[in-house]
């Protein structure tokens, strides 16, 4: 069963959500949320696996949130986002958010992508990721340059999965494209994000982007 804490401000949209969540079989609400504060403190608490967080809240925005609850590793974090021109997104990568969804996304969407990173796959929706790893990777290259030799620790099997994640690929593609175990790609992630400093493999195809320009 995966549980699930809704973090929305809206009341209407949050109850959407919950019964979208609940409908789905596998998936339980745990809690709901309706400002980042009371999110962080629900996640400590109820300890959910995934928080699907939205990132424009009162007391606490979702930004802030996030990097609490990813810091506290109380959860994986899925960000709620309309995406367009929405610098908040940005910011929550960098808080280690471990995906985001649209909020215009369909039922079916929220569910696959809530189970996707319950999965420990943190990029959903493929073709959109790729955009917003660019942007995000182009925004971070005019803050500073990335420096190739944090690559010297990294194996040729973890650079080789560290460049699959920088295309947007999920623990299967990556597995079929390098004729792997998918467990044994999840192994390589979990290793190269340690040896990298990152939070989450959305961080690590950012750095994969900035080092392939």
């Amino acid at each position: 069963m995966i549980r699930v804490l809704v973090a929305e401000d809206q009341s209407a949209v949050r109850a959407g959500l919950v019964l979208i969540l609940r409908s789905a079989p596998g998936i339980e609400v745990a809690g709901e949320a309706e400002d980042g504060q009371r999110a962080v403190d629900l996640a400590r608490d109820l300890r959910p696996d995934v928080v699907l967080m939205d990132v424009r809240m009162p007391r606490l925005d979702g930004v802030s949130a996030t990097r609490q609850i990813v810091a506290e590793q109380l959860a994986d974090v899925l960000v709620l986002t309309t995406f367009d021109f929405d610098a908040y997104v940005f910011g929550a990568l960098r808080a280690g958010a471990a995906g985001f969804l649209l909020k215009s996304a369909e039922a079916d969407d929220l569910i696959d992508a809530v189970r996707t990173v319950a999965r420990g796959e943190g990029i959903v929706a493929p073709a959109v990721t790729r955009r917003l790893i660019a942007e995000f990777a182009a925004a971070s290259a005019r803050e500073a340059t990335v420096d190739p030799a944090v690559l010297d620790t990294l194996t040729r099997r973890e650079r080789e999965v560290l460049s699959c994640l920088g295309e947007g690929l999920s623990n299967a593609g990556i597995a079929e494209q390098l004729d792997m175990a998918e467990g044994t790609v999840k192994t390589h992630v979990s290793r190269l994000l340690g040896k990298l400093g990152l939070r989450s493999r959305v961080q690590a195809a950012v750095l994969a982007r900035e080092l392939m320009r």
